[in-house]
């Protein structure tokens, strides 16, 4: 029987324009380390530092706040990039050989990075040789010139091309090739041999027209621009890796393939150099892997400092990425767990000066950015402000606080401080550019748990993500390893004389030690972690020093079940006798949940003294206070056999999984038997009813929503006891008059237990214990897994946090009214009244959109017009990567937005929203994008670069328009864009009929269509010849016009 019912005519205005001050989602920065670094560069006079990524990524950091990122369009590595010096332009050459010019402009009053234009080096061989292959003309090396109006482009032909700047055009002036080298080199030192591809190009520093060309063969040679003319020839033997000026230009270092450098006198009187002045292995006399990049920078204190990277004993030490210092006899090897990709030293540039007098050193690794003072004695290290190494051990949960009150965040801030004492008070040396962002009304906290055992606390009011303290648990078990690293504890006389640096360590010494869930409570300071093999830690803030014992209690979650036996990971066994704390948070009681699996969720409710955790076979409540436990139930169904072998185990149950997959294939065919026959007498009269209805009904009245068709569930399916949230709350559970404390707790089988809760008073709590009692036992239909349960008062808002209402920090909830409960499973919302559990209200996410609830959240949306008009909504993300807000209690949808790519997993795994309607996600294993869904609460970086950029006719800054993305970069159009905007169009109109939009509760006309199937050959067709016909037309267009484009492409 056809259902109908009444539709609005149209949307409404007024409700549109609500939802348009209420909700915006935007993309705003990405916070972390970028992911796979591969280039890097540094402007002196802007003091700005740019980081290029194998994806094709670029991004500018200079102060706190001041950040850009863009973006090639080709996903090609970033190989090498060149600041033009006060310019606000960067050059970058990716591996597809392309370069690149970016530009730093003033848009709508703050600066954004744009892409202006690129330019690829012609491959033809009359460029090199006559029979040369093309990849000759692959660029191995760039030199930009003090001038920044030219760019020396050497290649893996050993050509030398030269291209204008900021225009990218390949200069009048002849290339120079390695046939006009060889005429000024010796006959003994050709040998029938070609020099090899362009190494290095360095410019002269007291002489801009001269530049030292390095071979891969080992010849250095001087070249004077000006005159065309070798003016000094170093003939070496070894293979070269790279060079470096002294400041003064009389002598200069290469480095080489032996794990040497060599020093190189520069004299007029002796232009055939055969032997340096001095050659020297720092690690020798064993054979040594490369020096692939050396810097020699002079100091007014004292003797020249020396910097390299590489260059260790193949066979001791091979396997070591290090920096090396070196200056007068004073020499460390820095060591770090991640592979080096570049560095630069801050410096002196100015011309008139005589001395370097380097100021710090900046090394660019794999996995994190490390810098070191060196102008205070012992070289430490400056810490960052941005740029940390979230993955320094693999992230394995988030936890968000907003709105942190002031006390917990200076002892927090305080508990940091005296775990990492400042070494030095030199200030980040990276600070061009000034941030326009205002100051965060708020204090956020994010906090991370990782594979180690540890949580880590994250500034994440503003833009950079700023560590503030590392909370370690490892130290209360008994490890197989030792904490303290082997490396720190060697002699004074140790050779290399090794320095480990940085914080990077993905090695754990136990798995089991893994966070998997946190607590915290922002008022009483109390926090619960949890972790892989069932522990609990409840802890306490604690500003001093602290040497006592942790009380520790065990929770059978089988309570003596027959039948099941644990084939997973043991527990880890606790240290005995008083263990030493630092300043911070220090545990008081360690519950073992047994069988020690890992903690699936968890909860805390200071007020009561109470914590409760789950696992994949029951949960627990506990009393902290009285140390004690309360409850225990164990929700394992008979045949769940896949919940005893723990996620560590490799034991798996063949027998088992094949006896599922035989019955999904049962069930299959007997639901295809019950498909009706098309030409069935039963599916005709179906079909004239249906005509029948279209035509009959009236106009204002439409079908219901098609929704797919869901299967129940199997009770005995794997792991249907795992806990997978767990709540407080104090309503209605046993009558609608008296009100009280009670723990709701949802299961993977859609199972849903609620158990009210006698906590004594006050006064009574050291007298009485808590006792809990079943209430209410819900089972879902589908019997699909609970993500999430929230209780609502009688104006349908979410109950306030523990504290908040007592310490006048909330208004008190609405308990006259009747209360209800919203409970959240991966296919549908659905809204109970309490206390008698009836239905009031759902949403069938699953069978409307086709995709299943992933993450859930109550968030608080205040309007942008007016800060005293607000709403409480329902935010979920789904398996497919998309976000839906609804109404609360109402369940209406309101906004639907594309936030993760659906291919994503372990970004959808990893997103946390935070309550004012912001959100994290993890897009690589060292960074964080966050978005916002309020159109008032948005965290993005406002900056702006002053620019001394001399005029020049040929740019077409001014001439390019782009749209702003919400991190700062413009996505280039060209003025003459026809073409592209019809296959816009084509994209657009196949976007929308596959779109789950257009069946969705979420578009306006609110009518269910099936439409994907609807795009014919034909159509394509007749796209195509428009298309084509298109293109003639802007071709006519182009022709009739005498007007220049906008934009020059090479």
């Amino acid at each position: 029987m056809m259902k109908f019912r009444f539709r609005r005519q149209g949307n409404d205005p007024q409700r549109e324009k609500i939802k348009q001050d209420l909700f915006a989602f935007n993309k705003t920065v990405e916070h972390g380390f970028p992911n796979q670094p591969s280039a890097l560069a540094y402007d002196p006079k802007l003091r700005l530092m740019a980081i290029g990524t194998k994806s094709g990524a670029v991004k500018i950091y200079g102060a706190p706040g001041v950040e850009f990122t863009g973006l090639h369009k080709e996903t090609a590595t970033v190989t090498q990039m060149h600041f033009l010096p006060g310019q606000g332009r960067l050059l970058s050459l990716l591996d597809d050989n392309t370069l690149h010019l970016w530009e730093i402009n003033l848009r709508e009053g703050s600066s954004h990075l744009e892409e202006i234009r690129s330019f690829i080096l012609p491959g033809r061989a009359s460029f090199e040789s006559a029979n040369a292959p093309t990849s000759v003309a692959r660029v191995t090396v760039i030199l930009l010139w003090t001038s920044c109006d030219m760019a020396c482009l050497g290649t893996e032909g050993g050509g030398v091309h030269f291209v204008e700047l900021p225009s990218l055009t390949l200069a009048d002036s002849k290339p120079l090739f390695q046939d006009e080298i060889m005429q000024s080199v010796p006959e003994e030192y050709k040998c029938g041999k070609t020099l090899g591809p362009v190494e290095s190009l360095q410019e002269h520093p007291q002489c801009p027209s001269k530049v030292l060309i390095g071979y891969s063969r080992g010849l250095v040679v001087l070249w004077d621009q000006s005159t065309r003319q070798v003016d000094n020839l170093f003939l070496g033997n070894l293979q070269l890796e790279s060079l470096g000026w002294e400041r003064s230009g009389k002598t200069f270092v290469s480095s080489h393939s032996d794990g040497g450098y060599m020093v190189w006198a520069v004299n007029s009187n002796n232009p055939r150099a055969q032997q340096p002045v001095t050659s020297t292995i720092p690690y020798g006399p064993f054979p040594c892997k490369a020096i692939n990049k050396i810097q020699w920078r002079t100091s007014e204190s004292g003797s020249p400092l020396v910097l390299f990277s590489g260059g260790m004993p193949r066979a001791s030490y091979g396997d070591r990425h290090c920096v090396t210092v070196l200056q007068d006899k004073t020499q460390v090897t820095l060591d770090f767990t991640s592979r080096v990709i570049d560095f630069f030293t801050i410096h002196c540039t100015e011309s008139e000066k005589e001395y370097d007098d380097p100021s710090a050193l900046v090394v660019l690794l794999e996995e994190e950015l490390v810098v070191i003072d060196l102008q205070t004695t012992g070289w430490p290290t400056i810490p960052s402000p941005y740029l940390a190494p979230l993955h320094s051990s693999a992230i394995t949960c988030s936890y968000h606080i907003s709105n942190v009150p002031a006390k917990l965040w200076e002892r927090i801030v305080g508990a940091g401080q005296q775990q990492n004492p400042l070494q030095t008070h030199v200030k980040w040396p990276v600070n061009g550019g000034k941030s326009l962002s205002p100051e965060p009304r708020q204090k956020g906290l994010l906090l991370t748990g990782h594979e180690d055992g540890t949580v880590r606390f994250w500034d994440a009011s503003g833009v950079s993500l700023k560590p503030l303290y590392k909370l370690s648990t490892a130290n209360i078990f008994q490890t197989d390893c030792d904490h303290n690293d082997s490396l720190t504890q060697q002699g004074e006389d140790e050779w290399p004389p090794f320095r480990k640096v940085g914080c990077f360590d993905p090695y754990s010494d136990d798995p089991r030690l893994g966070i998997q869930k946190i607590a915290l409570c922002k008022y009483s300071g109390k926090l619960v972690v949890a972790g892989t093999a069932g522990q609990v830690l409840v802890m306490d803030p604690n500003d001093e020093k602290s040497d006592h014992m942790i009380n520790m209690a065990t929770l059978d979650l089988l309570q003596d079940r027959e039948g099941f036996t644990w084939k997973g990971h043991d527990r880890l066994t606790p240290n005995n006798g008083p263990i030493s704390f630092q300043p911070g948070f220090q545990p008081s009681i360690l519950v073992q949940c047994m069988p020690p699996a890992a903690v699936t969720a968890v909860t805390l409710h200071p007020e009561w003294n109470l914590v409760a955790f789950g696992t994949s076979h029951g949960f627990g409540l506990f009393d902290y206070h009285r140390r004690n436990p309360v409850l225990a139930r164990c929700t394992l169904h008979p045949n769940d056999s896949l919940a005893m072998e723990g996620p560590l185990s490799r034991v798996k149950s063949l027998k088992k999984s094949l006896r599922q997959s035989f019955r999904r294939i049962r069930k299959s065919r007997v639901s295809g038997k019950k498909r009706p026959v098309v030409n069935s007498p039963a599916s005709k009269v179906q079909e004239a009813n249906a005509q029948l209805a279209e035509q009959a009904g009236p106009h204002d009245v439409e079908v219901a929503p098609v929704q797919r068709r869901i299967e129940p569930r199997s009770a005995d399916d794997s792991l249907s006891g795992v806990v997978r949230c767990l709540c407080f709350a104090d309503t209605y559970l046993r009558d609608g008059t008296h009100h009280g404390p009670t723990m709701w707790a949802g299961t993977n089988s859609g199972s849903v237990f609620a158990y009210a809760l006698e906590v004594p008073s006050l006064e009574k709590f050291s007298e009485q214990c808590v006792e809990a009692v079943l209430g209410k036992e819900i089972q879902l239909m589908h019997r699909a897994p609970v993500v999430s349960i929230a209780v609502l008062d009688g104006r349908g808002n979410p109950l306030p946090e523990p504290y908040e209402v007592s310490r006048d920090l909330a208004k008190a909830p609405d308990m006259q009214g009747s209360h209800s409960v919203l409970i959240a499973s991966e296919e549908q919302f659905k809204v109970f009244t309490l206390p008698k559990v009836s239905a009031k209200t759902k949403f069938k996410l699953t069978a409307h959109e086709g995709c299943r609830v992933r993450k859930v959240a109550l968030v608080h949306f205040t309007s942008v017009s007016s800060e005293d008009y607000s709403e409480n909504c329902l935010v979920c993300l789904t398996n497919l990567g998309d976000i839906h807000v609804f109404s609360v209690p109402g369940l209406r949808p309101q906004m639907r937005y594309d936030c993760v790519r659906k291919e994503d997993i372990s970004g959808i795994a990893s997103c946390v929203f935070t309550k004012a309607g912001e959100g994290f996600y993890l897009i690589s294993p060292s960074e964080f994008e966050r978005f916002s869904l309020s159109a008032r609460v948005i965290t993005e970086p406002l900056c702006t670069v002053e620019i001394n950029r001399p005029h020049d006719s040929t740019a077409v800054s001014n001439s390019t328009s782009g749209s702003l993305q919400a991190n700062g970069t413009r996505k280039m159009q060209s003025e003459s864009s026809s073409l592209e905007e019809a296959e816009g169009v084509f994209e657009e109109i196949q976007t929308a009929l596959s779109s789950p939009a257009l069946d969705s509760p979420n578009s306006s006309a609110d009518i269910a269509l099936d439409t994907t199937a609807d795009i014919t050959v034909e159509d394509v067709k007749d796209f195509l010849v428009a298309t084509e016909e298109a293109e003639r037309n802007l071709k006519n267009m182009s022709e009739e016009d005498p007007r220049s484009p906008g934009i020059l492409i090479n």
